[in-house]
């Protein structure tokens, strides 16, 4: 029987879809005009409409993000087609396309108006808890669903998720909103907007709350603080400011895990970032962007672990680390038929973690990178987009990175690509230089570790994927679709595992628990399948969106090959009724997966095929003049499943035949207002 507030949720769902049905049967024939198709900056990093950009690009706009009514960004990836997301906790966002990630995913480039956010700190990968962003200031989010590191280098291993805010002279005023719901959700949250016709200055603040899931150590409360500013030189000349603060307190842990390598503790996190853009038109085709940005990401996390005879023996998980980019990139047209893009970048990285490191910190990670991108209309309805990209990543050798890809326009409506790609990913500092161990408090100075889980591996070679995909992108104006099609192979060599060391790193001196490194697999990963995005308008008020993905692993190895969901989908069903009423539902399946390295030796953790839903009923009013809306929320309707295991946890005997982890529904009401 579904807990109260999840039935009245699933009964209203119920009567809207009767009313929304009935409405549409009253206004048969009746299609809303077809809009045109918008243009898209994250493909190749020049504009250009959809149907012309080099690859498949989903895009998420501000009405669409704003009728979900989610209160995290990493929710709202899971409505694209071939991302593979899942939560081992409430905060806990594991955040992948394709699947294949590690503990901390980093396949994908994370860019918040140009900003990487991808951590540089030891884990590598994204802390989506932790983004000094808020939801609400989210103009759109364009993921750009294959390899790009083309435009955008290494961390775009396999695709790109561009969050771009709004300019800050939009929507100009106040607002606030508040969310109170079970499992002790509590949101506060505060916007505004103002300036003259030269400036515009947004500041957003937001305060999130909840005790996550039940039954896990996992309760988070966050601080964010945003500011964008755009100052107008002169008719050629403007300056974008965006700084942003995000403090967080999250529960992790077991309260039973083994020898308390992971006990039941509180860390905080703290991340500051400074970015400052230079925007020069030289006329209508040609502009130079200059751009500097600086991130600091602080990290505590410790505890006390106890087991093997050793009580009280420290153990730590805290990080400070720093990154400081700078970028030069210069757009023109070539010819009447050709526009090109070329820029140069620098970047430095640092990270301070003795108790990740125990060998010493490791030495500053510098990147250097030159890129270009050429598109060209070869002819009427055909068009080529060419790249490179050189890039010096650290001790590793200078990398070479192309990309050809071929757009034809058969008709005004229907339009083919076809393209290859290479791409190198970058390895996170952990992989490389990860060197823990633990020490009996009680020993003597100079004494062995008493357990040495992590060592180091120099020799790890970066892996690199070679992606060949053709695409297909239809629009249907009798029934007001668009269908977007994509078919790939991507070949991954050099794909990094986590194994047991060979040997104990003291000789013939045995530890009590194993040791283990990451090396690189000797044989290819290979990923084909198919993912395609219908959206649809079938009547009036009302919007459809479909995406499915199937994929054919091709590897050897039962570990990698569960780390990637042969299927996923979802479906949204967006309507709008009178006297300003809304609703957005959205049903999501995602097939079994493992999420991480997983390693326990002799035991294997996939988490089973679930299906859950979303649901959001919402009304806009006035209220003495000014608009609000008030809205109920739910996520994870309907019955109890889980998304991501911890495996050592999972594994323990108390635990084998039962979730250790089920994802809770939530269910709150919020209320926004003009202020």
């Amino acid at each position: 029987m579904l807990p109260k507030p999840r039935a009245l949720l699933v009964l209203i769902a119920g009567a809207l879809s009767a009313a929304a049905a009935a409405q549409g049967r009253a206004t048969a024939g009746e299609s809303p005009f077809f809009e045109e198709l918008p243009t898209v900056l994250s493909a190749s990093r020049l504009p250009q409409v959809l149907h012309e950009a080099p690859g498949a690009v989903t895009i998420l706009d501000r009405d669409f993000i704003r009728a979900t009514g989610y209160r995290d960004v990493a929710r709202l990836l899971r409505l694209v087609p071939g991302m593979q997301i899942g939560q081992e906790r409430g905060h806990g966002q594991w955040v992948t396309y394709h699947g294949l990630g590690s503990d901390f995913p980093s396949e994908i480039q994370v860019l918040i108006d140009g900003r990487s956010v991808y951590a540089p700190s030891s884990f590598g990968g994204v802390d989506w808890s932790g983004l000094s962003l808020t939801v609400d200031e989210i103009e759109r989010i364009e993921v750009v669903r294959g390899t790009n590191s083309n435009a955008f280098g290494a961390n775009a291993f396999l695709g790109v998720i561009n969050i771009i805010t709004r300019h800050s002279q939009q929507d100009r005023g106040s607002r606030g909103q508040v969310n109170v719901g079970n499992h002790g959700i509590a949101d506060l949250q505060a916007a505004w907007s103002g300036g003259d016709d030269d400036l515009g200055v947004r500041i957003s603040a937001v305060q999130t709350r909840d005790n996550g899931f039940s039954g896990v150590h996992d309760s988070r409360h966050s601080q964010v603080l945003s500011l964008r500013s755009d100052y107008r030189v002169d008719a050629r000349n403007e300056l974008m400011l965006r700084a942003g603060y995000n403090k967080s307190e999250r529960g992790l842990g077991y309260p039973d895990s083994i020898f308390d390598n992971n006990a039941v503790r509180t860390s905080s996190t703290t991340d500051y970032s400074l970015h400052l853009t230079w925007r020069h038109s030289v006329g209508e085709d040609e502009e130079w962007l200059a751009s500097f940005y600086h991130n600091r990401e602080s990290g505590i996390d410790h505890w006390l672990a106890n087991g093997m005879g050793f009580q009280n023996v420290p153990l730590s998980r805290g990080t400070d680390s720093t990154r400081s980019n700078a970028e030069i990139q210069h757009r023109f047209t070539l010819a009447p038929q050709a526009r090109v893009v070329w820029g140069l970048e620098a970047r430095q990285d640092e990270a301070d973690s003795p108790g990740l490191f125990a060998g010493g910190n490791p030495p500053k990670h510098k990147l250097y990178r030159a890129f270009s991108n050429l598109d060209w209309r070869l002819a009427p309805g055909w068009q080529l987009n060419l790249g490179a990209l050189v890039e010096k990543n650290g001790a590793a050798a200078t990398q070479f990175i192309p990309r050809a890809f071929v757009n034809w326009q058969a008709s005004g409506t229907d339009t083919f690509r076809a393209g290859y790609s290479r791409a190198w990913q970058q390895r996170n500092l952990f992989e490389v230089y990860g060197d823990v161990r633990a020490y009996d408090p009680k020993g003597a100075p100079g004494a062995l570790p008493i357990a040495w889980p992590y060592v180091p591996n120099p020799n790890l070679r970066i892996p690199h994927v070679d992606t060949v995909e053709l695409g297909y992108l239809g629009r249907f104006p009798s029934i007001d679709a668009t269908l977007d099609v994509r078919v790939f192979n991507e070949r991954i060599s050099d794909f990094v595992i986590r194994q047991r060391f060979p040997v104990s790193p003291l000789g013939q001196l045995a530890l009590p628990l194993p040791t283990s490194q990451f090396t690189n697999l000797d044989s290819a990963v290979e990923l084909r399948g198919i993912e395609y995005q219908l959206r649809t308008r079938p009547w009036r008020g009302g919007e459809l969106l479909l995406s499915h993905t199937l994929i054919d692993r091709r590897m050897k190895q039962e570990e990698i090959r569960q780390r990637t969901s042969p299927h996923s989908a979802s479906l949204t069903w967006l309507q709008k009724y009178p006297a300003g009423w809304t609703s957005t539902a959205s049903l999501l399946r995602m097939g079994p997966l493992a999420g991480g390295y997983g390693y326990v030796p002799g035991c294997e953790t996939t988490s089973k095929p679930y299906t859950t839903l979303d649901l959001r009923i919402a009304r806009a009013f006035r209220l003495e003049g000014r608009k609000a809306e008030v809205a109920l929320n739910g996520i994870n309707l309907g019955s109890p499943h889980q998304e991501i295991a911890d495996r050592s946890e999972q594994c323990l005997p108390a635990h084998v035949g039962k979730p250790v982890n089920p994802a809770s529904s939530m269910v709150w009401m919020s209320l926004s207002i003009e202020l």
